[in-house]
């Protein structure tokens, strides 16, 4: 068997299936087009649709590598040769083509023609009861019984999920040898060890499994097959695992040079090297992708890798931000297939950047903590750690629960995960608070009903703003009612409407409907399973009944209002990834009548010079009034048109595409206008950060907007007043202004702090004795946190074995400083645990270090009785020390 480099057997992969009549596509992103999956995790997700009969191709016969991403081990990454992120997947397709027999002559030539691997060392695994493919494999291709396994549903059945396309596999196991062998005498095909390895696995899909459980033929039969190809490689390579193939091997020795050890010397230096080469590689190419650190989804999965990869470089003693320093080598092994990652590298490099600045600024401090809970666990034979400790950590010093557990898992300790959970519930729960009703509020309810009798709503309002129609429910506290009459607030279904309702981030109308018994207002209009509308409305006069003819009227400058806001939000999002770059996606959005919202992914500010070029943009193509351009087509037609498909958004076969001839095009089911002359004046009135790499624009149009410029000028007016300063002297008069200020500022602190510090002589005579420690506390009124220090500096400096407390009080607002030298520390002072007993009984919190720490409180009513109390307090955490 020759030597090869993964590169060639990737190129050698795609061009034998070329050569056998399959298209060759590129890698699919790593973002799928399926809301049922965070990322791509095999070669067949971008073809998921054909599998499923849900789209018909154009093609029979399909082949990839496929970059693909998979999370359910992400803890076993460093510890075994095999374990990966990211990993690249061949993979052949065939749609209704050919079965069985092809798959099976296919997968032998390449592996054994192609490659060169020895026939003799190949065995194939079948389903159990696949006596076809056992016929295939022994009599068509030539392999001895006695080679061919049968495994069970477990290992060699393969489904979409519990209903749905499935059916047996076929996996092709190479041997790779007795010295990969775990030595037990029934090592086999089907052990663990490395010696019997999985190459390819071969999945039949010839089945739909029904509700109950039976198996009905698929009218057509497909296949999907899979092979890494780092595990290809570490066998033609002839190499102890997928870390020492050409793929990898770069990746690990330039880990080793940053972090200064030599691989193979010890196994913490190999698992510290394999992490970081295999997470820097997976994080490069999911933000290349368009994935950004957050906390929730793959932005939490990018979050907790990278933070992974920058942990263990602190175990091996590396402070400085470092992954980037392995990009040059990614490039080098990489960057020929994937363009994505030199096209993308100012991205990577911000992100990660970013990201690790931010996490080592915590890093040493929550390790600290933790550490600190795992020795106290020690010595009190603990075994588990507590939840609100984990959701600290995550909350405070940014450590992905995982992390936590891996920490504590090297210590021989558990984490409690439902603590945690209750925590994360808690603060979800405060973030809810005050949310108002939504289209997810109506989910598994009477509109299901509603919706399987009547059939989706026929929405009219592209074309029309008032409709005659009827109403075919009414509902009221969940519950479907025949009546309603003046006064009651009612959701209504019309058969049709000319009400948008609420969705793809535009809101929803509002209008009147009326019949000739009674007037109602519609106060906003909702979606039920994205296509039955459902109108909030208050009955003004008479009585509605179910059945009754109505007009449905839109509430015209209302209406014409958000169609400007909709349209200029989609000229802003081109704008800003033509200034920006591609990386830019829209990450959700708000259409009103009196502004618009839109969050996108960049991960930095925009500064001056960028907003004026996206304002400019928006408004060149204001002037240029261009007529927009809107049509129905399907999915595949509308991607080759390059329409954008935005976010959160679940589309069906067929799909509406708004262009702005020549500058955007997208896919959308909300109201615009007819040309965006409509518009008017386009104003960026606020940019601002929402989370890690997501900022958020606030923007004007129109109406809204000439109110706006109203307001900004009716001000400078006022200012000019005044100031009695023209308008373009504002600008110096108010720096003059405010570095005035900050002299007098300045001064102020200056005497307050000279007060403060004249009190040290007397607070030291006032000193309260607490066992071996000095307790020194002292309240204030309206000095700051630095001055507070400042005494606390000037006493430690005058007496050892200290302990200071102040209070500092500013209006309803205290602040709480505790600090201690070095003896008082060694003698069992913790500020941390000073400030927050004392916190906790005024109602507040905090948190610091052993020698200082500081807490916030409203609560001042009882501030004179913690200040006495103090020294007791200190005296009882001595004693838990000693």
């Amino acid at each position: 068997m020759q030597w090869r480099s993964g590169r060639e057997l990737r190129e050698t992969f795609l061009a034998f299936f070329e050569e056998k009549d399959h298209r060759r596509f590129p890698s699919f992103p790593l973002i799928p087009d399926d809301p049922t999956l965070l990322f791509t995790i095999a070669g067949m997700v971008p073809f998921k649709p054909y599998f499923m009969g849900k789209r018909k191709p154009d093609f029979n016969r399909a082949t990839t590598a496929q970059k693909c991403v998979r999370t359910n081990d992400i803890d076993n990454v460093g510890r075994t040769a095999r374990h990966h992120t990211l990993f690249e997947m061949l993979g052949n397709f065939s749609f209704g083509d050919y079965f069985k027999s092809g798959a099976t002559a296919f997968a032998w030539e390449f592996l054994t023609s192609r490659v060169g691997l020895d026939p003799d060392r190949l065995y194939p695994t079948i389903f159990k009861d696949d006596e076809e493919a056992f016929n295939i494999w022994n009599s068509e291709i030539g392999v001895p019984a006695e080679r061919i396994h049968r495994m069970g549903e477990e290992d060699n059945f393969w489904s979409v999920g519990p209903v749905g396309p499935c059916g047996p596999c076929s996996e092709l196991i190479y041997d790779q040898g007795p010295s990969f062998s775990c030595g037990r005498p029934d090592c086999g095909v089907g052990c663990e060890c490395d010696r019997y390895l999985e190459v390819w696995n071969l999945v039949f899909m010839q089945y739909n499994r029904l509700d109950d459980g039976t198996l009905e033929p698929l009218p057509r039969q497909n296949i999907d097959t899979g092979m890494g190809l780092e595990r290809l490689s570490s066998v033609v390579q002839q190499v102890s695992g997928d870390f020492e193939t050409d793929l990898f091997r770069p990746l690990v020795d330039r880990s080793c040079d940053i972090c200064g050890i030599r691989y193979g010397a010890d196994k913490a230096g190999d698992m510290a090297a394999r992490v970081i080469s295999d997470h820097f590689r997976a994080t490069a190419f999911m933000i290349a992708d368009g994935v950004l650190p957050s906390n929730e989804g793959r932005g939490y999965v990018l979050r907790r890798i990278l933070r992974r990869a920058v942990r263990f470089g602190r175990l091996c003693g590396v402070r400085k931000p470092f992954l980037m320093d392995l990009y040059p080598v990614l490039i080098e092994v990489m960057g020929e297939p994937y363009r994505e990652l030199s096209d993308q590298r100012a991205l990577i490099e911000q992100v990660i950047g970013l990201e690790e600045a931010r996490f080592g600024r915590t890093l040493e401090q929550g390790l600290g903590l933790l550490e600190r809970e795992i020795g106290s666990m020690a010595a009190a034979k603990g075994h588990v750690l507590s939840g609100e400790v984990a959701f600290e950590l995550y909350d405070t010093f940014g450590f992905p629960l995982e992390l936590t557990e891996e920490v504590c898992q090297e210590s021989g300790i558990a984490v409690d995960r439902d603590g945690f959970g209750v925590e994360m519930e808690k603060q979800k729960e405060r973030a809810r608070a005050g949310a108002r009703l939504t289209a997810g509020s109506f989910r598994g309810t009477v509109f299901d009903r509603i919706r399987e009798e009547y059939g989706a709503t026929d929405f009219r309002g592209y074309v029309s703003d008032t409709v005659e129609t009827e109403v075919i429910a009414l509902v009221r506290d969940g519950e479907r009612t025949g009546r309603a009459e003046e006064g009651e607030e009612i959701l209504l279904v019309l058969s049709d409407t000319p009400f948008y309702g609420e969705g793809g981030g535009q809101a929803g109308d509002r209008g009147t409907i009326k019949g000739d018994n009674f007037s109602a207002n519609v106060l906003d209009t909702l979606k039920h399973a994205g296509d039955l509308i459902v109108h909030r409305a208050m009955i003004v006069s008479g009585t509605v009944e179910e059945m009754a003819k109505v007009e449905a009227r839109v509430e015209l400058p209302r209406r014409r209002s958000i169609k400007a806001h909709h349209t200029a939000t989609h000229l802003l999002h081109e704008a800003l990834s033509r200034v920006l770059g591609d990386h830019v996606a829209q990450a959700g959005s708000l259409v009103t009548d009196e502004f618009l919202r839109f969050d996108f992914t960049h991960i930095k500010p925009l500064n001056r010079d960028e907003i004026n070029r996206v304002e400019n943009m928006v408004n060149g193509q204001v002037l240029m009034n261009t007529p927009l351009d809107v049509m129905e087509t399907d999915m595949d037609s509308a991607r080759s048109m390059g329409a954008r498909a935005l976010f959160d958004e679940k589309y069906g076969e067929r799909v509406r595409v708004v262009s702005v001839p020549g500058f955007s095009t997208e896919l959308c089911g909300g109201t615009h206008v007819d040309a965006t002359g409509d518009i008017g004046p386009f104003r960026i009135i606020r940019e601002e950060g929402i989370g890690a790499g997501v900022r958020r624009i606030t923007a004007l149009a129109g109406a809204p907007c000439l109110g706006y410029f109203r307001k900004i000028t009716d001000t400078l007016a006022e200012l000019e007043s005044t100031l009695s300063v023209p308008t373009d002297l504002l600008g110096q008069k108010v720096a003059e202004l405010l570095e005035e200020n900050r002299s007098l500022n300045s001064e102020a602190v200056r005497l307050r702090t000279g007060a403060a510090l004249s009190r040290v002589d007397e607070l030291l005579k006032e000193r309260i004795q607490a066992g071996p420690v000095s307790v020194v506390t002292a309240r204030y009124d309206g000095i700051g946190a630095d001055t507070a220090r400042s005494v606390g500096d000037s006493i430690k400096r005058k007496i050892e074995g200290v302990v200071i407390v102040i209070f500092t009080v500013s209006g309803e607002n205290t602040l709480i400083i505790a600090m201690a030298d070095k003896a008082a520390v060694s003698l069992g002072a913790d500020c941390v645990k000073i400030v927050k007993k004392i916190s906790g009984e005024l109602g507040g919190g905090g948190g610091g270090r052993p020698d200082m720490a500081q807490a916030g409180v409203k609560n001042t009513s009882g501030l004179d009785k913690a200040i006495r109390n103090t020294p007791d307090m200190v005296l009882s955490i001595l004693a838990e020390k000693n």
